[in-house]
């Protein structure tokens, strides 16, 4: 080959790396919205959340665990649920998205907690957790609490997402980590094994401190996205301003900042139940800015 053409070559290759190392950092801006509903049996419905017709929505039951109905005992991933079910029922489901077209539901697993205790992943072994937490639809992984190590909570998580996605139970999966030792040494070694079967983070960002300033939001951000590196990650605020950026204080600023560089995976909010008291007026703000990308 000459040499003029093997130069050619060559800047070719490293260009279509480049390309594609850009593309796996920054998946891009994104109109979906996500919402967790049911956790703390308000009496919210779905019907009481506004719905933008021009984004993504996706609801997120608030919480299936794998303990016993008393909360007393783990199950080993024969899941029960643990959300405000009368309100939020199979056939109010099917109802809310024959209303909406654009409208998901999933499956939150986990949690922090079950009843007055932590909610902990706690498997006797990886097959028969995988093989009890078969019969789900779609999910969220939001485990906080482990009495497992990050290798088996990979197994276990990354085995059922892969049941689950090749028997169409599902087409979507999300995880829901946040800043913490070991919360992040388990999700990042399920990243590391299972993260191309993974559409969506759900950081919690609002479980940063709640001085935390737009600039400091930007900063976790990145840092985040470097760690789940290729992943759709979604910009979060909790709706009781408890923690993290609230958007009183510039988290749609903030979000504004990042679909300007491409990188708005999305916002997601904990959670309809506590917004429904403040009218859902920070849904119908996230859900505009999303809705205009």
């Amino acid at each position: 080959m000459a040499v003029p053409m093997l130069k050619l070559v060559i800047t070719l290759f490293f260009l279509l790396a480049l390309l594609t190392s850009h593309i796996q950092a920054s998946p891009g801006n994104s109109d979906l919205f996500r919402e967790y509903i049911g956790a703390e049996f308000n009496n919210v419905k779905f019907s009481d959340v506004p719905i933008n017709p021009n984004v993504q929505f996706h609801f997120i039951l608030s919480f299936a665990i794998d303990y016993d109905p008393s909360g007393s005992s783990p199950t080993n991933g024969k899941f029960n649920v643990f959300w405000d079910s009368d309100n939020l029922s199979p056939s109010q489901v099917s109802s809310i998205k024959n209303q909406h077209s654009n409208v998901k539901v999933a499956l939150s697993l986990g949690g922090d907690s079950v009843n007055s205790g932590s909610a902990y992943f706690n498997p006797s072994s990886i097959d028969s957790w995988v093989s009890n937490a078969y019969n789900l639809d779609g999910i969220d992984i939001d485990y906080e609490h482990f009495q497992a190590d990050p290798d088996t909570f990979s197994e276990c998580i990354g085995r059922l997402i892969t049941t689950l996605k090749n028997n169409g139970v599902i087409s979507f999966a999300s995880i829901a980590p946040f800043d913490d030792d070991e919360v992040q040494s388990h999700y990042l070694a399920l990243w590391k094994s299972y993260g191309h079967l993974i559409n969506y983070v759900n950081f919690q960002f609002y479980a940063y401190d709640q001085s935390t300033t737009v600039s400091q939001f930007i900063n976790y951000f990145n840092t985040q996205s470097s760690n789940y590196n290729g992943g759709q990650v979604l910009a979060s605020f909790i709706s009781d301003g408890s923690g993290g950026l609230s958007p009183e204080n510039g988290f749609f600023k903030a979000c504004q900042r990042l679909r300007s560089e491409g990188k708005l995976g999305g916002i997601f909010v904990w959670s309809a139940d506590d917004s429904k008291k403040l009218g859902f007026r920070y849904e119908k703000q996230s859900e505009a800015l999303l809705a205009n990308n």
